[in-house]
């Protein structure tokens, strides 16, 4: 026979696991143990007591009829007194009356006794063997096997109630959420995380910075009827980007910073692994499902073969030729207490039926297959912990029913905002101020710059840079711009790339009096952030995303107007056309820079409103012609139109009204032909059509008195005019990639050329008259088919080695002295 643990071991479970057992489980759990026991104790009975005990029946004809289910057997065989006669046949009862006693010996004479009674002729063996026999067949097999079906039927149950614990499928995954759980539980970043945002949340209330009443104080009332870039809400800006001054994040243990950071990242992938199927939920209710149709089947039969439990029963064994009987009177010396444990683990299993039944009720009469933490949302201030599904949620529900708490703190480790303070904690351990400090440089202005990349946030020990002219921060999920911000006194400039930035209050006073150039880079329009339109000190904006009409309704570049200092304006992006509401700039905005991705930029009739517009710049805008809204810009000096799709430029003498315009950029072009026209934009002093394919030049270019700078890079050009010689104000000039064979000599009475670029062309030598440009320092001669330089470079003084562009083997054909003055410093 197997012991109690034995058994007990197959309903074994991981104490850990105690929080995925609801009340009821646990219920059926102990009604289980005491069914095992009552099954173990009545088993341990039936082996170490005598099983029946038969006598055998004298006479035949005896009347046996209903002495078998008597609960007191009236039946008495080989009873010796008058009253234990009264139901026998007369025969019998005749012979034992009649049966005279054996005289007394005579005194001092000792004699053996004599038997009394009816003889059976029967011994013990004979008995033993009657016994076991009767047992086998008269007794019902319920009274034989009653104990252990109720062992194999509480085995079953308390297996299934545990078998989801141990199916493959399930038990990896609930090991690995009780694993998490308890981690999650027991970290010291979920108490801290839950105590400090309530105290911020506390504080929030007290100093919320309401971005209404900012956006009316500073923005105009005026309504403007031009159509916005992208629409901005009647609602004033959310407060979530304006937020108040929250008290700074208490020191975490490094290695329990470590271990939270993991713990994060285990329900992540826990998540993704267990929310994309609902098989626990469907294990769970199937072997609920199941132990309530063991109860019905064990109810059913046991209520039909529990009145078989009876004390006597008549045995015909048909053993006449071995004992001399043919029935034998048999009494079952365990019936009555079989019969009350029977009752008893009746009264067991009705107990654990009904706890089935109430568990079905639970499973089914809400949506286990959803779990949200809005109540853990609304306590702890992390408004972004996300709903689950499926799996996860089921278990998530299993364990509010052993504790709410769990849920709560498990909760933490689902919100984004949580993890990023976490990350805050650990990046402030990293990167100290000395760190910060060694990855500071300066720049080509000679300004202080500091640029940051895929960090987890902004480090506190960045606001002790007070010298910090330039912040550069790039791919931060979270930036968080404190108070402590004011102490950078110097900071001028400020980039956010691919960073949603949340400022507080004190935080963005300063940046907006302080702050003047911004340069934001987004995916997305929503991720501009709010408050950079209240920034009344800002001069310069660049934005970098897509700003295309799909989505005009996130924000308006109309809130624009209030930048007063504004005076330049970066958009690269994938507009189809100009915003009217940029007209709400041209009282102050002097520079508007379009960089397009190739998108046709079709309706630029704003332009013509923006009349203090200095400078033009629109890149790759898929342009064919020159855009007539430009010729009203009376006040534009410089234009430039790179990289589209321009091939002809007649328009060019419209130019002549733009009495201010001094630098034209036509470069990264489709250009054949410059028009003789060109000689009428007499202010023109820049002009660049590099990356062309113009083949002549008009002579007429060579007409603008102005004219100090020319770029014909990478044309087909092949002769140059002798009319160049007209512009004595010409510094520089550059034709290189061309097919250029001869220099004309009046390009050297350019008397004030500093910079000659003529590489890459077919030239075969170089005239004597360059020596005449002694201001010449940038010479480029590399690619041509030259012999030799002449020796009159020696007499272009400012020329050195360095600026000198010519195949090594041509720069030794130069006198040694000329070689020498041009390498000396």
């Amino acid at each position: 026979m197997f012991s109690l643990t034995e058994v007990a071991s197959l309903n074994d479970i991981q104490p850990t696991y105690r929080i995925l057992k609801p009340w009821w489980d646990v219920f059926m759990d102990y009604i289980g143990v005491i069914m095992l026991m009552l099954a173990i104790f009545s088993g341990t009975m039936q082996l170490s007591k005598d099983q029946v005990a038969c006598l055998p029946i004298l006479e035949k004809n005896i009347n046996l009829e209903g002495a078998q289910n008597r609960p007191e057997c009236s039946l008495s065989v080989l009873g010796t007194g008058p009253s234990t006669t009264k139901d026998l046949p007369d025969s019998v009862a005749n012979e034992l009356l009649n049966t005279q006693p054996a005289p007394l010996p005579k005194e001092g004479v000792w004699t053996q006794p004599q038997p009394t009674g009816v003889k059976t002729n029967l011994d013990f063996q004979q008995y033993v063997f009657v016994n076991q026999k009767c047992y086998h067949d008269a007794l019902p097999w319920f009274n034989k096997y009653f104990p252990y079906l109720a062992l194999i039927h509480t085995i079953m149950l308390m297996v299934s109630s545990n078998f989801w614990f141990k199916y493959p499928k399930t038990s990896s995954k609930i090991e690995h959420f009780v694993s998490i759980l308890g981690r999650c539980f027991e970290s010291p970043w979920t108490t801290k995380a839950l105590s400090e945002t309530a105290c911020e949340d506390s504080e929030g209330n007290k100093q919320r910075f309401t971005g209404g009443s900012v956006y009316h104080k500073h923005v105009s009332s005026e309504d403007s009827q031009s159509t916005p870039l992208v629409e901005t809400p009647t609602a004033p800006f959310s407060t979530e980007k304006l937020i108040a001054e929250a008290p700074s994040l208490t020191t975490l243990d490094k290695k329990d910073g470590e271990q939270a950071k993991a713990l994060f990242e285990k329900v992540r992938k826990f998540r993704a692994h267990v929310e994309d199927s609902d098989f626990i939920y469907k294990l769970y209710v199937a072997q609920t499902a199941i132990k309530a149709l063991k109860v019905i089947l064990i109810l059913s039969y046991t209520s039909t073969f529990a009145a078989e439990i009876s004390f006597c029963h008549i045995c015909k064994p048909k053993v006449e030729s071995l004992t001399g009987y043919d029935q034998f009177f048999c009494t079952h010396n365990m019936a009555f207490m079989l019969r009350k444990l029977l009752f008893t683990f009746m009264a067991m299993i009705c107990l654990y039926g009904l706890v089935c039944l109430y568990t079905l009720y639970w499973l089914f009469r809400r949506p286990l297959k959803e779990y949200s933490f809005e109540k853990v949302r609304e306590e702890s201030s992390f408004s972004d912990i996300p709903d689950v599904k499926n799996d996860f949620a089921f278990l998530l529900h299993m364990v509010d029913q052993y504790d709410q708490l769990y849920s709560k703190r498990f909760g933490v480790f689902l919100s984004e905002v949580s993890e990023n303070k976490l990350r805050e904690i650990s990046l402030n351990h990293e990167w100290t101020f000395e760190k910060l400090r060694q990855h500071v440089s300066t720049n080509a202005q000679e300004e202080q710059e500091l640029h940051l990349f895929m960090l987890s946030g902004l480090p506190n020990a960045v606001f002790d840079l007070t010298d910090l002219e330039i912040l550069k921060l790039e791919l931060i999920p979270e930036v968080r711009i404190s108070a402590k911000v004011s102490q950078m006194t110097n900071l001028r400039e400020l980039h956010l790339y691919h960073c949603p930035a949340k400022v507080e209050q004190t935080a963005f006073t300063f940046l907006r009096d302080h702050l003047r150039c911004l340069h934001i880079k987004f995916t997305d329009v929503a991720e501009i952030p709010p408050w950079i339109y209240l920034l009344r000190s800002l001069k310069e904006l660049n934005l970098f995303g897509n700003l295309n009409s799909e989505h005009n309704k996130m924000i308006g570049l109309e809130s624009l107007r209030d930048l007063r200092h504004l005076r330049t304006l970066y958009l690269k992006s994938n507009l189809n056309k100009i915003p009217s509401n940029l007209t709400d700039l041209s009282p102050h905005l002097v520079k508007l820079v379009i960089h397009n991705d190739g998108t046709k930029l079709l309706v630029m009739n704003s332009l013509k409103k923006m009349t203090s517009l200095v400078d033009l710049e629109l890149h790759n805008c898929d342009l064919e012609r020159i855009p007539h809204s430009i010729f009203s810009l009376a006040n534009l000096q410089e234009l430039d139109l790179k990289n589209n799709n321009i091939r002809t430029i007649e328009e060019i003498i419209s130019f002549q009204h733009l009495r201010r315009l001094v630098c034209l950029k036509l470069w990264y072009n489709k250009i054949s032909i410059i028009p003789p026209s060109i000689g009428l934009v007499k202010s023109l002093e820049s002009l660049i059509i590099c990356h062309n394919k113009v083949e002549n030049l008009p002579p007429s270019l060579f007409h603008l008195p102005k004219l100090r700078h020319i770029d014909l890079s990478n044309n087909s050009i092949s002769n140059i005019p002798v009319e160049i010689g007209l512009l004595h104000n010409l510094q520089h000039f550059a034709i290189t990639g061309n097919k250029v064979e001869v220099l004309p000599s009046q390009l050297f009475k350019c008397s004030k050329l500093k910079v000659l670029c003529v590489g890459h062309n077919n030239i075969t030598s170089i005239p004597d008259s360059i020596g005449q440009l002694v201001q010449l320092s940038h010479l480029e001669l590399k690619g041509n088919c030259l012999d030799c330089l002449p020796f009159q470079l020696g007499q272009c003084q400012l020329l050195r080695k360095n600026l000198l562009f010519v195949e090594d083997h041509l720069f030794d054909t130069l006198p040694i002295e000329v070689k020498d003055s041009m390498s000396s410093d």
